[in-house]
């Protein structure tokens, strides 16, 4: 079964970046930063997102993501979902912040249950049949709409949604070009899914492979 091993934005200030999601939401791994001007505008194609157990670490993090340098793009409010928020990060990137828990059970704990990595699919299902020739395994499965991959062994777990659809949920508008400024780092060889999404090997994937080719 491939994984998600970890994510690399392209950012301005790799510093920067790491130190905003340090303070904003005590993220360290499964994060790279890689300095990056490549040119991009508009909506880039994906999204994170950071799934808490109650409404009181949704505001939590949304609070310190904004006391951080975060702008916020869509405020925190009650859905048929739940309770959450989208922000997008300095470097550009957006997050949505959410829960299924529409009651607290306690005060906030910054407590993340996961992270998701939404890729904006032209065709979920050219996507999807894409990711599963490469080792993914299908967790659900909404038709056309939605898709999430089985993520026990992974620390990010991987989700496709119609790029229209998911820039509505996050709040913006869908049009946008140039660069994605991401980068993907699994268990599989380099490769770029239908979308232009880029994949390449796990640090140790690569350390490995060179050491057989020393061999």
């Amino acid at each position: 079964m491939a994984t998600i091993d970890s994510i690399t934005l392209q950012v301005a200030d790799p510093t920067a970046a790491a130190n905003f999601y340090r303070d904003a939401f005590g993220l360290d791994a499964p994060l790279r930063f890689q300095a990056s001007d490549d040119p991009t505008t508009g909506f880039r194609g994906f999204t994170l997102s950071i799934t808490v157990p109650q409404p009181a670490d949704v505001r939590a993090l949304v609070d310190d993501a904004v006391a951080a340098g975060a702008e916020p793009v869509k405020p925190v409010e009650k859905t048929f979902w739940g309770v959450g928020g989208v922000l997008r990060a300095p470097d550009g990137t957006l997050w949505k912040i959410a829960t299924s828990a529409k009651k607290d059970s306690g005060p906030a704990t910054r407590t993340i249950d996961k992270l998701v990595l939404l890729l904006g699919a032209t065709d979920v299902a050219v996507s999807k049949r894409f990711y599963v020739e490469h080792g993914f395994v299908v967790a659900k499965s909404f038709g056309r709409k939605y898709v999430e991959f089985e993520s026990s062994a992974s620390p990010v777990t991987l989700a496709l949604y119609g790029r229209r659809a998911l820039a509505k949920d996050a709040g913006v508008a869908p049009d946008g070009d140039g660069s994605h400024r991401l980068a993907i780092a699994g268990d599989a060889r380099a490769f770029a899914d239908p979308d232009g999404f880029a994949w390449e090997p796990a640090p140790a994937q690569v350390r490995e492979e060179v050491a057989e080719a020393d061999v």
